[in-house]
């Protein structure tokens, strides 16, 4: 539920209105159970992120746990990348307006399903106990596009929040049980939105407001690694929110004459919106084990605090006035448990397998900005050893989000100028991905 608390005239209220129905939610990726991703072509997709925090095999320990980097030995670099498709689709049901048409929207998640990601991780050994990395990487946020005439175009048409994270690193082991790590996490925020206005007046079609805006955002990642024996040791890491405040102008596009004037009058056409989102804090706790020369077992629990995504800020200013909303979403902290293994077929060959669940952010009925809930994740992937310097994998993950509801019922008919009631559902929303990696050796 949104709650808008201010008090301002008409026509300042309509600015407002279109700003929200722009989009205050600021988000819609489909990551069932939050809108960070495990996934960003490593061997974890393989894990379905089982053991994330105490793997430490390879260079992406840079993002999973900085502490890590002290059981790599020289330099290492692993380059990793993904594509993964989904079938979060809108089913309309009874209740949604005819008069809307009937169009579903197709499959919104990035182009028709589609969605490509990876990274770049480097660790750097300035001597056995002191590492230096960088990682390039983006796992929050992803691209919902639906169909300009669908149904539900009134409350979106387009959304994009992404979030690409530039981790420069340094580890440093204690003694031989115990290991520190920090990252600067510097995330670079790019935010777009567009929805339809209802122009009401007979003879003109729909308008479009969009905005769109850049910017910077900065967090501090920390980790801790303790190895019990040689075969088994556990990890925790800490990442803290993040703020990335928007200001975009309100650009609008093919409104009716008198939508035009009375929006124009009262300086709505001018406006900035500004946006202010919080990427969650989280914190996991992983496990890793070495049973025997074949068999390995890994673990993590995590938790991360949407709770603090769904307070978000919203400003609206212009020349001569400047006017400040806020937004309760009523979003919960959710939770993350994983358990996986690793199985040695032969010298050159490692299996790794998982399975992993997350709690939802939100309960009820879904907003189309928001299609998101409970997931569970199924992981399974390949790596060879192909030297002393160089390795490879692949790994594949299919997440199921289950079928989410949605009932969004219009305060004002479609012929005043309402959204129009919007009844239906995301059934059996399911995403495959598909990654590939190569780890190097200096």
């Amino acid at each position: 539920m949104i709650k808008l608390r201010v008090s301002m005239s008409d026509g300042r209220r309509m600015a407002a209105t279109v700003a929200c129905c722009a989009g205050v939610l600021a988000a819609g990726q489909a990551a069932a159970g939050g809108l960070i991703l495990y996934e960003v072509g490593t061997a974890d997709v393989g894990l379905a992120s089982a053991g994330y925090g105490a793997r430490a095999q390879d260079a992406s320990t840079v993002l999973s746990n900085p502490a890590g980097m002290t059981r790599l030995e020289g330099t290492q670099f692993l380059a990793a990348g993904q594509a993964l498709w989904s079938n979060t689709r809108f089913s309309s049901a009874t209740g949604t307006l005819p008069r809307l048409g009937g169009d579903d929207g197709g499959h919104v998640l990035g182009s028709d399903g589609w969605f490509v990601g990876g990274g770049g991780f480097l660790s750097y050994s300035v001597s056995p106990d002191l590492k230096l990395g960088f990682a390039l990487t983006g796992n929050f946020g992803m691209p919902l596009n639906y169909d300009n005439d669908w149904v539900g175009r009134y409350y979106v048409q387009n959304t994009t929040l992404l979030g690409v994270s530039f981790l420069p690193s340094i580890a440093y082991k204690v003694d031989d049980k115990l290991s520190l790590g920090a990252s600067v996490n510097a995330m670079y925020g790019k935010y777009t939105n567009q929805v339809a206005i209802n122009n009401v007046a007979p003879g003109f079609g729909d308008g479009r407001l969009k905005l769109e805006d850049n910017t910077w955002g900065w967090g501090l990642n920390l980790g801790m690694l303790y190895e019990i024996d040689p075969g088994t040791r556990l990890g925790l890491t800490w990442n803290s929110q993040i703020d990335l405040d928007f200001k975009a102008s309100a650009k609008f596009s093919g409104l009716a004459p008198g939508l035009a004037t009375v929006l124009g009058n009262r300086g709505a056409l001018n406006s900035d919106i500004k946006v202010g989102i919080k990427v969650p804090q989280q914190v996991m706790g992983s496990v890793f084990t070495q049973v025997n020369d074949r068999w390995a077992v890994l673990g993590s629990v995590g938790w991360q605090q949407w709770s603090k995504f769904g307070q978000v800020q919203l400003g609206i200013n212009n020349a001569s006035t400047d006017t400040s909303l806020s937004t309760d979403l009523d979003f919960k902290d959710t939770w993350h448990v994983a358990a996986g293994a690793q199985y040695r077929i032969s010298e050159p060959w490692l299996v790794n397998f998982g399975l992993a669940y997350d709690s939802s952010m939100q309960s009820g009925n879904v907003s189309p900005l928001l299609p998101v809930g409970s997931a569970w994740r199924f992981g399974v992937g390949g790596e060879q050893t192909l030297s002393k310097s160089a390795s490879w994998g692949v790994a594949a993950e299919y997440l199921y989000g289950g079928t989410l509801d949605t009932d969004l019922r219009s305060t004002l008919p479609v012929v005043a100028g309402g959204r129009g009631d919007l009844v239906g559902s995301y059934k059996n929303i399911g995403t495959i991905f598909v990654a590939a990696y190569y780890n190097w050796k200096f």
